[in-house]
């Protein structure tokens, strides 16, 4: 047998290893590594895997556990914990939706603005679909609207942490975009190669994310015009003061321009503003008499369980990574795309469909890990645009949030949803938005300025 069909063979075992192990509720970190080491040491007794791959194992983690760029992920974790356990996202949904609950269609306007305030101040999807749908999902059913817009905008206007800056998918994002495309370049023959920065993501991601927001607003304002009785008003009595709004609203905005205006003016990097953003949010947090000691300890042991979840799965990606580049995965990768007609664009194309199928049943830390540093050096080596692929991969990602059956803000939703709401109304009212967002997708394909023009503004 050739070594070629050998490798060819190997590559299938490893997948579909995989695939059993994940089937078989194994975690997905424990599942990457594990079939990714289970067939080295098949290939290296049948003479098909160099040890080499495994040998360089150590040191592609010490770089991880060294990186400045992911340190930022526990930061921005720690940020968006803190806020969340300040009772943020109540405040500012109660007065949003007492301002604009008294018009038709208001409370879906109000979780969408607030959605995407919160987007940009906590980043955390699972708090903001629980916490908007505990206090609005009640009051929108007792009000008459239509339980599908109800779920649909809840559930989707907490996924804009996904794509609006800061968000934790752009950091990982930024990081294994930015080493393939120095690699990328380095084997174009490239020895000054360029750089890829979480800073330009978030610059680039930040249009395309308030488009994502005036697209929802658009949908809701047309359903309450056209169909007036799936969305009512409330009693004008509900309106709140300008002035508890305001205490409630401009302390969030501060801190999101704190953070991010940092970041965008050049003035911070990305892990410098998350380590500010954390500090302003203890102090955002003491300021509303929200913290203490037992409170910094609950912050930080869910800091730690999210940070050692993403963590884990990227040290078991490296392992599967170098396997799958041990046994020419990478140039079957390669071959395949560049051999597609069409050429780059049928190329990003069928990245972008498989990203979007693996997000029905895969989390999106586990698509980056495991699809980006497969496929991002071939598009690069093809000609894109490394921060128009990192924004295009972002709102690729957030569909995953939505998609059943394994739609993760789905699943949020339902559990503080009423027993009696069923889940066939929470999937069809996701619709709408999932088609939203592959549209968002469609004018970043047509239009790539989109994405690159405010970086190209800021940066270059």
């Amino acid at each position: 047998m050739s070594l070629e069909v050998l490798h060819a063979l190997l590559l299938g075992l490893l997948l579909l290893g995989l695939c059993a192990a994940m089937a078989g509720g194994i975690p997905v970190a424990f599942a990457l590594g594990g079939s990714a080491l289970m067939v080295a040491l098949l290939g290296m007794g049948l003479g098909a895997f160099d040890a080499a791959f495994l040998a360089a194992l150590p040191g592609r983690l010490f770089d991880t556990l060294i990186s400045a760029t992911l340190l930022a992920v526990p930061l921005f974790v720690f940020m968006g914990v803190m806020l969340e356990r300040s009772r943020l996202a109540e405040d500012l949904l109660t007065r949003v939706a007492g301002l604009f609950g008294p018009r038709r269609g208001g409370l879906a306007v109000a979780v969408v603005l607030v959605g995407g305030l919160l987007a940009a101040s906590t980043g955390i999807v699972g708090a903001t679909v629980i916490t908007m749908g505990l206090i609005a999902l009640p009051v929108m059913l007792r009000a008459g609207y239509d339980p599908r817009l109800a779920t649909g905008a809840i559930a989707a206007s907490g996924t804009l942490g996904q794509i609006i800056p800061p968000s934790i998918v752009l950091v990982l994002l930024g990081d294994q975009l930015g080493s393939a495309y120095q690699r990328a370049q380095l084997a174009a023959g490239n020895f000054a190669p360029e750089t890829l920065s979480v800073g330009d993501l978030f610059a680039g991601a930040l249009l395309p994310g308030l488009g994502l927001v005036l697209l929802y607003l658009g949908w809701v304002l047309w359903v309450a015009w056209r169909r007036p009785a799936q969305a009512p008003a409330l009693p004008a009595s509900q309106r709140p003061g300008l002035l508890p709004l305001l205490r409630d609203v401009l302390p969030a905005v501060g801190l999101v321009l704190l953070v991010l205006g940092s970041i965008l003016a050049g003035i911070a990097t990305p892990t410098e503003a998350a380590a500010v953003g954390a500090v302003g949010a203890c102090v955002f947090a003491a300021l509303r008499g929200q913290f203490s000691l037992s409170r910094l300890l609950d912050v930080a042991r869910e800091t730690v369980k999210v940070s050692a979840m993403v963590f884990a799965i990227l040290f078991g990606a490296a392992l599967f990574s170098l396997v799958f580049r041990g046994l020419g995965g990478d140039e079957l990768v390669h071959a395949a795309l560049s051999g597609l007609p069409g050429g780059r664009g049928t190329a990003v194309f069928a990245v972008m469909l498989l990203m979007f199928l693996l997000g029905f049943v895969l989390d999106f830390i586990e698509i980056t890990f495991i699809v980006v540093p497969i496929v991002a050096p071939v598009l690069f080596a093809l000609g894109v645009d490394p921060v128009w692929l990192g924004v295009m991969m972002a709102i690729n990602l957030q569909t995953s949030f939505l998609t059943p059956p394994f739609g993760f803000a789905l699943f949020y939703l339902r559990g503080v949803a009423p027993p009696d709401l069923p889940m066939l109304a929470m999937y069809r009212g996701v619709l709408p938005f999932i088609a939203l967002q592959l549209g968002m997708l469609g004018l970043l394909a047509l239009w790539p300025g989109l994405a690159t023009w405010l970086p190209g503004l800021l940066y270059r």
